[in-house]
């Protein structure tokens, strides 16, 4: 989480642009990386279409039309548009709330899903607003530490519904009813379906951890998903899962059949289906269609936007996506893919990383994956129904471990006691009520945790922003008040528009915010490379006085002022030396001495003498020390003037 992004040298030769003529030029590249990326989000596809409640085609339909239309109207370049883990939790909701049976009763269930699909109709159109109102900021307000937390009980949520799966069982209710029901599932596993499923998670935990030590290197390359479908396709067949049949192990009677594999349509054309309108004038579904637009909509919008402005700071090119552009998009595209049946898509991390290391060049890329996989299941059915439920069930565990892996907890701990504890209370919410409930709880969090670190109410969602001009071509922005998530939004475009906008330097002095929360300094960082590669610099300095609340380079930052006592003796010249030692003596640090004259009420004093005004800034502690000491016989019989005041000090290192 919010990992440090440096910024590496441009590979040479002139920028790649998926144009006309970049089609050409980098055919060979983009359509190998579509290729590879097309095994591994083929499987991917099929089993989060499953997993959401909807027939394995759908997420097919959905990562074809995403590549295809989006290719054409967005501008990101490596990203991969497609079906994702991350809305599962959202998508099955929806189809409980329309009456999904999971299986119970077919025609129910194709009622609610295409119920639901008409949702993804008027969601995408609702992001196609979005992006036409410039919401493309939108994923800007979120706290970091909520939008992993969201992501990490997707995860929880993914494993605890597919676990069952992968030992030939099926999960319904709630997430914490699952977890207590898992044990009995486990002890009544499906033997040769749990065989299938153990054997495809311990490849794809195993595999990233051997690759790198094979010999030849180009077995490195190969996906862990194409090869848990090398392995458990041929113990389908093994097992014989075609055909319905029981069998007898450990004295016990199973039976395995093909409701065990994907189930895909032989005719494409007759797989598409068309949505049900009706969802949002019937009584009884009328308020939940509206609610599950919202999800989908902002879900999906975030989820997209975050994994694009991720992306664009690996791309080797430096390459900037038009959010509001791919928002659009993304729009368009959905509106699309849920009128034939398709599943909401967004821009997926995982599967744009592996685009880049794969050495795409292109958003082209993006279009082969799709065209690959409309291909695969429009003339190959056949070898798509071989693939094992438990083998896909498997691959989503693995997905769902990775978003909420231990070590996105270390991740977050490192960043601040404090975000985890966010990142926690948003996991809890969400497990314990639903998604958008949760991302409140953890927003709610964030908010009580500024306000006891002492952020000003007048400033959570306004910056107090000054503008000085510092030459033609530098300007500074001085915060005060505070500088977090909440106002982060209005102190961004000041900076894009005198900096990006206007062709600026821009100087940021944070020396007057009482906080500077990790979201800040991490958005801060992104802008800085984005500044860089304009070739403008975006310089943060005041932090001088703010102390960390964890090592990390981007933790929070929060103003301190520590209260000292600044002791002033006024004495004769010649005492200088013995008050200087003495001071020393005493945990003093530093002082000022000025040479002086002066002179008393008496009238023998009205000549002018010779004196020195020592002054030191101490803790109360030593501040004791020193008047005592200046009570000795050695000072108290100097005639001398002394005074202490009390001060606060921002640096406190310098004392």
């Amino acid at each position: 989480m919010s990992e440090i992004v440096t910024s590496a040298p441009m590979p040479e030769g002139p920028t790649p642009r998926g144009n006309a003529s970049g089609f050409t030029a980098y055919l060979r590249q983009d359509l190998t990386s579509g290729f590879l990326v097309f095994l591994i989000a083929l499987p991917l596809c099929l089993g989060i279409s499953l997993a959401s409640g909807f027939p394995p085609i759908a997420g097919v339909f959905t990562a074809a039309v995403g590549a295809i239309v989006t290719t054409f109207i967005s501008n990101s370049e490596l990203t991969i548009k497609g079906p994702a883990a991350g809305m599962i939790v959202i998508v099955l909701g929806a189809m409980h709330s329309f009456g999904y049976t999971g299986g119970a009763d077919p025609a129910a269930d194709m009622k609610a899903y295409q119920m639901a699909i008409a949702v993804g109709c008027v969601a995408g159109l609702v992001q196609i607003g979005f992006g036409l109102l410039r919401a493309g900021a939108l994923s800007e307000f979120f706290p970091t530490a909520v939008v992993h937390g969201m992501l990490a009980a997707i995860g929880f949520i993914i494993c605890l519904k597919q676990i069952p799966v992968v030992f030939g069982q099926k999960a319904s209710g709630e997430p914490l009813e699952i977890l207590r029901e898992l044990p009995e599932k486990i002890l009544h596993l499906n033997p040769a379906i749990s065989a299938i499923g153990l054997v495809s998670l311990v490849i794809l935990f195993g595999w990233p951890v051997i690759r790198g030590r094979l010999k030849p290197t180009w077995l490195r390359y190969v996906p862990a998903q194409l090869l848990v479908l090398a392995v458990a396709v041929p113990l389908g067949r093994w097992f014989d899962l075609a055909n319905e049949h029981y069998y007898t192990f450990a004295g016990h009677e199973y039976q395995v059949s093909e409701k065990f594999l994907v189930n895909v349509p032989g005719n494409l054309a007759r797989a598409i289906t068309t949505p049900d309108f009706s969802v949002f004038t019937r009584p009884e579904t009328h308020l939940a269609s509206i609610w599950w637009v919202m999800m989908f909509a902002l879900v999906g919008s975030v989820e997209s936007l975050l994994s694009a402005k991720a992306i664009d700071l690996l791309d080797p090119w430096k390459r900037k996506t038009d959010m509001n552009r791919d928002l659009l998009a993304v729009g368009v595209a959905n509106t699309a893919a849920a009128a034939i049946g398709g599943l909401p898509m967004i821009s997926e991390i995982v599967r744009s990383k592996s685009n880049i290391d794969n050495g795409a060049r292109t958003r082209f890329a993006d279009f082969w994956h799709g065209a690959l996989l409309l291909a695969s299941v429009a003339f190959a059915p056949g070898i798509i129904h071989m693939i094992p439920l438990s083998a896909l069930a498997a691959m989503l565990v693995y997905t769902g471990f990775r978003l909420a892996s231990p070590r996105e907890f270390i991740n977050v701990f490192k960043i601040g006691s404090e975000q985890l504890l966010i990142f926690v209370a948003t996991i809890v919410g969400v497990l314990a009520t639903d998604l958008l409930v949760g991302v409140g709880i953890g927003i709610a969090m964030k908010f009580i945790i500024h306000a006891i670190n002492g952020v000003p109410l007048t400033s959570f969602f306004k910056p107090f922003l000054k503008v000085t001009a510092i030459d033609d071509h530098t300007v500074q922005i001085d915060a005060s008040g505070s500088a977090v998530f909440s106002n982060w939004l209005p102190f961004r475009r000041q900076i894009e528009q005198l900096g990006l906008v206007q062709h600026n330097n821009v100087i940021i002095n944070l020396a007057g915010a009482d906080v500077v929360d990790h979201s800040v300094m991490t958005k801060l960082h992104e802008l800085a490379l984005d500044f860089e590669q304009a070739g403008l610099r975006l310089d943060i300095v005041g932090l001088d006085s703010h102390r960390q609340l964890s090592s990390h380079p981007y933790a929070t930052r929060k103003r301190i002022t520590v209260q000292m006592r600044r002791i002033t003796v006024v004495g004769p010249a010649t005492a200088e030396d013995d008050l200087v030692a003495m001071i020393r003596e005493r945990g003093a640090s530093g002082y000022t001495s000025v040479p002086c004259h002066g002179g008393g009420r008496r009238p023998s004093e009205g000549t002018p003498r010779p004196l020195t005004r020592l002054e030191t800034i101490v803790t109360a502690e030593a501040a004791g020390h020193i008047l005592d000491a200046l009570r000795e016989p050695r000072f108290a019989n100097e005639r001398m003037t002394v005074w202490l005041e009390p001060v606060d000090v921002l640096r406190l290192e310098q004392f």
